[in-house]
């Protein structure tokens, strides 16, 4: 029998990603032996925290860890469920959990994944340096910025490297313990378990869920300026010699500034605007893609449907007909 840890941090917990996945390998264990592929439970399953004190989620339920990382042996594989609020102070509070999933990834030999928010916890244990890495897109820009060795994958809900596991954000972990369950128990179990839980199986990126808000936690206020300026006119075909003429600064200098602010070269973050506002027209009214493709300032059909399917995962045509109730309903 293997051992399966389902970390429970310190600090404000998403309860879904603890519960969830808990319940689906439940579920694998169960499925597993009906179909006599084991005799017994593949995983015995302990939630694993700091102490064994209830700890709170969303000021409504508690959630009792069956273990303390003094009681747990050994562990074949670590899940980290998702935290939220506050990651700085998360991350201080957690700092005996991130030092003992370091040390069972190497005295175990354990396979460790991380689920939405939980990949700044897996991030500060340093086995995700020269990595690949996904996580929620809200914390995207800040993730980069923190963790510079490690290779984020923004458009992915899975990301594999060499036993190190982390999930897209928020219901996406739903996929990665799916995910899990294929690796472990095989390709029968988990698409049991994705239709009894009627899971989407085999989703891989999180593209169409990504909200645009542009990248402005930074304090290089006249590349603050330009973003407002670039939203503001992004039917206009705004070159960067326009931009950085505009704003007093030399193109080569306003490169930099802009990709080292916002993490996006000025071209991608144009791109990015235009995908933005093209999407809320498909979801809110009855343009046709011609027409919302003019009204962003594309003429090229061939330009848009690419560079849209590039930021969505989708084409245009698709996204009109998941995301527009007047056509999902026609």
């Amino acid at each position: 029998m293997k051992h399966l840890s389902i970390i429970i941090p310190e600090g404000t917990l998403i309860l879904d990603t603890i519960v969830g996945t808990l319940n689906l390998f439940k579920m694998a264990n169960s499925y597993s032996k009906r179909i006599g592929k084991n005799q017994e439970d593949f995983f015995k399953i302990d939630l694993v925290g700091l102490t064994k004190e209830p700890i709170s989620c969303h000021e409504f339920f508690q959630i009792k860890p069956t273990k303390t990382i003094e009681e747990v042996e050994s562990t074949n594989l670590i899940i980290i469920s998702s935290i939220t609020g506050n990651i700085e102070d998360a991350l201080v509070k957690n700092e005996p959990l991130i030092n003992w999933i370091k040390m069972r990834r190497i005295k175990d030999d354990a396979d460790v994944a991380s689920l939405c928010r939980s990949a700044f916890i897996l991030a500060e244990t340093g086995l995700l340096n020269g990595k690949t890495c996904a996580t929620h897109w809200v914390v995207h820009q800040k993730f980069e910025e923190k963790y510079p060795k490690i290779h984020l994958l923004p458009d992915k809900i899975i990301s594999e490297d060499n036993g190190i596991y982390s999930s897209g954000g928020a219901y996406s972990f739903l996929n990665m313990i799916v995910y899990l369950i294929e690796k472990y128990y095989g390709r029968e179990t988990a698409i049991w378990c994705s239709k009894m839980a009627e899971i989407d199986f085999d989703r891989i990126n999180q593209n169409q869920f990504v909200i645009f808000k542009g990248q402005k936690e930074h304090s290089d206020e006249i590349i603050k300026a330009v973003q407002i300026y670039m939203e503001e006119n992004f039917e206009e075909k705004l070159s960067v010699k326009d931009l950085a003429k505009k704003f007093a600064i030399s193109s080569r200098t306003f490169i930099r500034r802009f990709k080292k602010a916002t993490l996006n070269t000025p071209l991608e973050y144009m791109q990015r605007v235009k995908v933005e506002v093209a999407k809320k027209s498909f979801e809110s009214s009855t343009l046709n893609i011609n027409q919302v493709m003019y009204n962003v300032g594309y003429n090229d059909q061939k330009a848009f449907r690419k560079t849209f399917k590039k930021y969505t995962g989708l084409s245009p045509l698709e996204y009109r007909t998941k995301y527009n109730r007047e056509m999902a309903l026609s």
